[in-house]
């Protein structure tokens, strides 16, 4: 069709699209969000008043640590990610924190208490220098 109102078509040699990520890395991306939980500041204050309560029951001390642990985890990628480790105080709770998650969890129960009391008080710390510097909101 060749006249003043037919549509002429150019072309042009383009590249093959190529996919940024291989099968293994999608499979990574996809792990990654299955893991993903979001940041909860009222389960963190939650853990943190149960960390530092007066009593804390033996058959509990090993499950508030591993959610404290996790609410350390968040804070530190949240504060990397905001660049906060430029602050001096976020920057060496930072490394407390990293050095208290890797700690095992003492098997004599007071020791474990204290442990616990140690992750509370540095994710609270954590939390309310964040909050402070504003690269997060404060909970609840």
């Amino acid at each position: 069709m060749t006249g003043p109102g037919a549509l002429q078509r150019f072309t042009q040699p383009v590249q093959q699209w190529t996919p940024p990520l291989d099968h293994a890395g999608l499979g990574a991306v996809l792990a990654a969000v299955r893991r993903w939980r979001p940041f909860d500041g009222g389960a963190l204050l939650d853990d943190v008043a149960t960390a530092l309560d007066d009593v804390i029951p033996e058959e509990h001390v090993q499950e508030i640590a591993e959610r404290l642990r996790g609410h350390l985890m968040q804070l530190v990628t949240i504060a990397i990610a905001a660049e906060a480790e430029q602050d001096a105080q976020v920057a060496r709770l930072i490394e407390q924190a990293r050095a208290l998650r890797v700690e095992e969890l003492p098997g004599s129960h007071w020791k474990a208490v204290a442990h616990l009391r140690r992750l509370g008080w540095t994710v609270n710390e954590l939390h309310d220098r964040l909050a402070a510097i504003r690269c997060l909101k404060e909970a609840a």
